[in-house]
């Protein structure tokens, strides 16, 4: 499916948005001591983050690890976002499947926090890229 400038600013609109309420989410969750739903909602952020500038070049991948690679190939390796981005991503996507599928693994309020303002970062920075990239876009 062929998407026009129209399509695809309004989806990077809802995803970001997403990704805003699901940021807002992982810190009352860290607040109400909610570890693991504070990390779950958390990576959750960042990955809409990613989705909502990836559907602005045309990409949509089906996969977390393809968000990321994409995310790194298109956006990390060109220059337009930071070498860590891609670090970070792998470190919330490893604590997010850990604490959603390991029956006997914690996190901890520091890791949790941790995993919170990591997100918060990857959300600002890549909203940064994709409204230079909406501008672009008219």
């Amino acid at each position: 499916m062929t998407l026009d400038k129209r399509d695809k600013r309004a989806i990077s609109e809802v995803r970001m948005a997403k990704a805003a309420e699901f940021l807002a989410d992982a810190s009352a969750a860290h607040k109400e001591g909610r570890h693991r739903t504070a990390v779950n909602r958390a990576y959750y952020a960042a990955l809409n983050a990613a989705r909502a500038v990836l559907i602005l070049e045309g990409a949509s991948p089906e996969t977390h690890e393809g968000t990321i690679t994409i995310l790194s190939l298109r956006f990390v390796k060109t220059g337009l976002l930071p070498m860590d981005i891609a670090r970070k991503f792998k470190t919330l996507l490893s604590r997010r499947t850990d604490v959603d599928y390991g029956d006997f693994d914690t996190i901890d309020s520091r890791e949790a926090l941790e995993s919170v303002r990591s997100a918060a970062g990857i959300v600002k920075t890549i909203d940064k890229v994709r409204k230079k990239m909406l501008a672009d876009l008219k």
